[in-house]
């Protein structure tokens, strides 16, 4: 039962996270198609602010019930897009690239949650829009894509319907004054100036470093009957993700700033934006290459005859079908192994051969009866003296003991190769035979029964057996 009830915790943990979708700094998602003068993106940001106030104050008791939102969303006619997409533009010509953002929707929310020990304000922004002038050059063979404008970032306030969405101090400046009042000309306001819409990580990654995908099922002719999309249709699908933390991608870690105001009370404030990622697919085989100091890619549209590349670094598919195929024969290895030990098993006896044992009879009669019991020992005991116990060589001093004819076993057993000893009675006044009792019921002793006597000159049997014995002793 309990077994039970950790599996169902495990896998409901595992539902959990499986299903929870990661909140990462800038989040980039796109598909270019050489074959288009346009093609769409998304950008996401996020980022979070916590305000602690373990000791109380003021902010406590303003923060600590409150809790609200500030959400809405903006086309290309309005004058703060506008001035959006002028300085993304800006941005991505001084990074050397020919491309432009010719369309974009601007969403953004902030919410706010106060907290008996700290607050968390929660800003989003979201950008989706199209991408132009990306085609550099082309021939009937290929094209060369333009990859250089993906780092989307601005370091000026933008303000939509009176909202600033990307310096997270202006929001508060409108939403909370108390406490935007009590951060200005602190440390904390160099925390809370840094900009929101930054992509650079994702710029200064080299799509060398990116995982790399090649997927040729858009050239299938039912692809459309497994959810397909149609713009893809009939074309292969090259694909970039970045991301991972590793050793050849480079360690990505949180980007944390944090800062400590002396006000009423001491306040800390700290600013966490999660790691960047991305992922961009081009229609058609793209080879990476560099161009003037800016990445891009030739697209063909089908892979060279000696590609077999399914991953960055040229890792060839043989080798997977090799690792495949050797632990297909360790796999086969196994079952063979298991499936010899268990017919061994089913072979009978694996221990001592019975040839190689003798019965030992450890009972002796009493009364008119014989018990059958008795232990095994192994006929060879050459390896005895390497296993016996040191303190069998200690001399010890035993007393005499009366033995008892020994009877032989029936039969059905074992014959016994151990010879009865006589000895000597350890008082005069008792019997030193187990026929003693015969004299007083008159029953014929057990010496008359088996033929032999181990009787001493005490004996006073009736028996003519035991008789002989006491004179021969006289």
């Amino acid at each position: 039962m309990a077994k039970a009830i950790i599996l169902t915790i495990l896998l409901a943990g595992l539902i959990v996270v499986g299903t929870s979708a990661p909140a990462f700094g800038a989040q980039l998602d796109t598909r270019i198609n050489p074959n288009n003068l346009e093609s769409p993106f998304k950008m996401s940001y996020l980022k979070t602010i916590f305000i602690e106030y373990p000791n109380g104050g003021v902010l406590f008791d303003e923060l600590s019930t409150s809790q609200w939102t500030v959400f809405g969303t903006a086309d290309s006619t309005n004058p703060g897009v506008q001035e959006l997409m002028r300085d993304l533009n800006n941005g991505i010509q001084s990074d050397g690239s020919q491309a432009r953002v010719s369309d974009l929707n601007v969403t953004y929310e902030f919410q706010l949650k106060g907290r008996s020990i700290q607050t968390s304000i929660d800003y989003r922004v979201v950008l989706e829009g199209t991408i132009t002038d990306y085609i550099i050059t082309e021939d009937s063979q290929k094209k060369l894509v333009d990859l250089g404008w993906r780092g989307l970032t601005t370091t000026s306030p933008i303000t939509i319907d009176g909202i600033e969405i990307n310096i997270p101090l202006g929001v508060l400046e409108t939403e909370e004054p108390i406490l935007y009042n009590t951060f200005v000309g602190t440390e904390a306001e160099s925390v809370l100036n840094r900009e929101l819409i930054n992509a650079d990580f994702i710029l200064e990654q080299p799509l060398t470093n990116w995982h790399f995908l090649f997927d040729p099922t858009g050239i299938n002719a039912d692809a459309s009957q497994f959810g397909l999309d149609e713009s893809i249709a009939g074309f292969v699908i090259s694909s970039w993700t970045m991301g991972e933390s590793s050793i050849r991608e480079g360690r990505q870690v949180e980007r944390i700033y944090e800062a400590e105001v002396m006000a009423d009370e001491t306040y800390t404030i700290r600013s966490v934006q999660s790691t960047d990622t991305a992922n961009l697919s081009s229609v058609g085989f793209g080879a990476l290459d560099i161009l003037d100091g800016v990445e891009i890619i030739g697209v063909t549209p089908t892979p060279p005859d000696d590609y077999m590349t399914t991953s960055t670094g040229g890792f060839p598919i043989m080798i997977i079908y090799g690792m495949a195929g050797l632990a297909a024969v360790g796999g086969i290895g196994f079952f063979i192994i298991s499936s010899r030990s268990m017919k061994n098993q089913s072979q009978g006896q694996q221990g001592i051969d019975p040839e190689n044992l003798v019965g030992y009879q450890t009972s002796a009669s009493s009364g008119g009866y014989q018990t059958n019991r008795g232990e095994a020992h192994l006929k060879d005991d050459t390896d005895y003296a390497q296993t016996r116990s040191v303190y069998e060589d200690t001399p010890q001093e035993t007393l005499p003991q009366e033995t008892l004819p020994q009877e032989t076993l029936p039969q059905d057993t074992v014959p016994q190769e151990t010879t009865p000893e006589q000895t000597m009675p350890s008082s005069g006044e008792d019997a030193a035979c187990g026929c003693a009792a015969s004299v007083e019921i008159g029953t014929e002793c057990d010496c008359e029964m088996h033929g032999s006597c181990l009787c001493d000159a005490t004996c006073q049997c009736n028996a003519d057996i035991c008789k002989e014995q006491v004179r021969e002793m006289s």
